[in-house]
């Protein structure tokens, strides 16, 4: 299905429309996946659009270019301004916002460092991420034969675009043998996470999640739901997971900005529990739904209202 666009996008301190957001095909980015990236959305709430986590997006988008050695113009405070000011223009309520920092136009080669970088923030239309009920009813998923990437060699803590070629392989795997998305091992054998998104298990009320040694992205909304499942009283385990460990596993859940929290049915069609979404992946997902829309105060200041500067919604 076509992306369904907001028509403004932000480039590099402007506004152009939809159709101009093009790079030449001898840009760096094309040859050598020179980019970085970020993923936000903006929830319609009672009191006007708000965006999640806007300023720790910012920040792991800022971290994922320093460790790939590019400096922006920009600075976070301005960065998250032009996202708020995005919101706006496209009077998009509700919608998915993709930062893009990439290496543009300049030398053919390799080195990237005399390239010129260029910032794109552009907005769409995106509903839930694997399947209209997948948040209500779970889905059905498998273990990859992919691998994810060993250490040292693609910075995992990185939300680059060349990881997600490793993430295409994943993904395609999945969807050729009927499921809806796959989980990787890392090289050690352990689980990693998702093409997409981080995972989650519940065991006998604990929960527990891969460690950022097991080559996952530090998910924001990982972050999250170990802030909730905490406040809710739950131990929360960070620590390196056999795979069988989720075979057996009371619950098994997805979480990301896209995924938000999605329920697991069954792996490699064995039965997660009684094979429906489970009381604490439902509990965790109606705080965090909660939290996202506005329904329920937010203690940390994670919303960022976009009827008001940015600066002033936190």
């Amino acid at each position: 299905m076509p992306v369904q666009n907001y028509p403004r996008v932000w480039h590099n301190g402007a506004f152009i429309p939809w159709e101009d957001a093009r790079v030449h095909v001898a840009s760096h980015v094309i040859s050598y996946a020179s980019c970085l990236f970020e993923g936000i959305r903006c929830y319609q709430t009672p009191h006007g659009p708000a965006l999640f986590r806007l300023k720790e997006h910012t920040q792991r988008l800022m971290d994922s270019c320093k460790i790939y050695r590019i400096a922006l113009d920009y600075s976070p405070e301005q960065l998250e301004q032009a996202m708020v000011d995005l919101v706006r223009v496209n009077e998009a309520p509700h919608c998915y916002i993709r930062p893009v920092v990439l290496r543009g136009y300049g030398e053919v080669g390799v080195n990237p460092l005399n390239n010129p970088v260029e910032i794109y923030l552009l907005a769409w239309k995106w509903g839930r991420y694997l399947g209209e009920d997948s948040l209500t009813r779970g889905v059905d998923v498998c273990f990859s034969t992919w691998q994810r990437m060993a250490p040292n060699t693609l910075p995992a803590m990185a939300k680059s675009a060349a990881n997600y070629m490793n993430s295409q392989l994943i993904k395609m795997e999945a969807l050729t043998n009927g499921y809806a998305e796959a989980i990787a091992l890392d090289t050690a054998g352990n689980v990693s996470e998702a093409s997409g998104a981080n995972v989650f298990a519940v065991r006998h009320g604990k929960l527990f999640t891969t460690p950022l040694t097991s080559a996952v992205l530090p998910g924001i909304t990982r972050d999250t739901v170990i802030t909730l499942a905490q406040e809710m009283g739950l131990a929360v385990f960070e620590q390196a997971l056999p795979r069988e460990l989720f075979y057996i596993a009371d619950e098994v859940f997805f979480c990301g900005t896209a995924a938000e929290i999605t329920p697991v049915r069954s792996i490699d069609r064995i039965k997660i529990g009684s094979g429906e979404p489970g009381p604490i992946t439902r509990r965790l997902q109606e705080r965090y739904l909660a939290v996202v829309e506005g329904r329920r105060e937010d203690h940390y200041g994670w919303l960022t209202f976009c009827n008001q500067p940015a600066a002033a919604a936190r």
